[in-house]
């Protein structure tokens, strides 16, 4: 739940909303670099389906990456080549995701 604050730009969230790991000042410090328009198409857009709000988070996210930096895709060819020929000579080591999941499972048991 949003409520807007009369007098500032922000919109806040009611206390009991708040996700545990919210860190205030940085909620503070993203909102204040958030016009009215800005702030006025999130109340709207948080007021979307689950499926509407992702596929316009998608969509977002994809207009951000419309500028590529010279080089970048060249480079990230050579990269995935780089890799290829490590797996097809051996030099990389591949781990089976069953193995991977397991590990992984059993650091974040261990971390709780």
């Amino acid at each position: 739940m949003f409520r807007l604050l009369p007098g500032i730009c922000n919109i806040v969230p009611l206390r009991w909303d708040l996700p545990k790991y919210h860190d205030e000042d940085a909620w503070q410090r993203y909102n204040q670099v958030m016009t009215q328009q800005a702030l006025d198409l999130l109340q709207k857009a948080l007021s979307l389906s689950e499926e509407e709000r992702a596929a316009l988070a998608d969509s977002l996210l994809a207009s951000l990456d419309s500028t590529v930096e010279e080089g970048a895709e060249k480079a990230w060819e050579e990269e995935v080549s780089r890799r290829i020929a490590d797996i097809d000579s051996g030099k990389a080591k591949m781990i089976p995701w069953e193995e991977v999941r397991e590990e992984l499972s059993s650091r974040l048991k261990h971390d709780k």
